[in-house]
Formats: C-alpha cells, sequence, structure tokens
C-alpha cells in the first residue's frame, strides 16, 4: 500500500489523525495533514482505507500494490 495525500486541498478537520494516527498527523500551524508513514505496515491499512473514506475533502490516495483506488 501507497498513501499519498494532496495538503493543498486539506481542510484541517483531523479525520484521519482520529483515524490513523500511526500513519496521519496535523501540523501545528495550519492543522493541516502531515503523512507519517506512506507505506503503513498490514495492521494500519485498514484503519488507512477508512480514515480516506471519512475525509470530507478525499485528499487521501491509496494504492495498493498492482492496483490503484483513490478515496
Amino acid at each position: 500500500m501507497d498513501v499519498r495525500v494532496d495538503r493543498d486541498r486539506c481542510l484541517g478537520a483531523g479525520m484521519c489523525a482520529l483515524t490513523a494516527p500511526g500513519v496521519f498527523d496535523q501540523d501545528q500551524d495550519e492543522g493541516l495533514v502531515v503523512l507519517l508513514n506512506a507505506r503503513p505496515p498490514q495492521e494500519q491499512r485498514a484503519a488507512v482505507r477508512v480514515a480516506a473514506g471519512v475525509c470530507p475533502a478525499s485528499v487521501i490516495t491509496v494504492a495498493e500494490r498492482g492496483a490503484s483506488t483513490t478515496s
């Protein structure tokens, strides 16, 4: 799994950091998403998929090996 974020479109809602705190955080200045781990371990992948789904700005892209999925 490869994870990408588009900080330019981020609204700073923080749902990603709440849902998958080992993968996402928010910066102190603007509250925008910070990607901590672009290749999360297996045990965090379900939470990353949920975070991508609940992001109100749809700024999280999840690409599975061999296929790509955007959310």
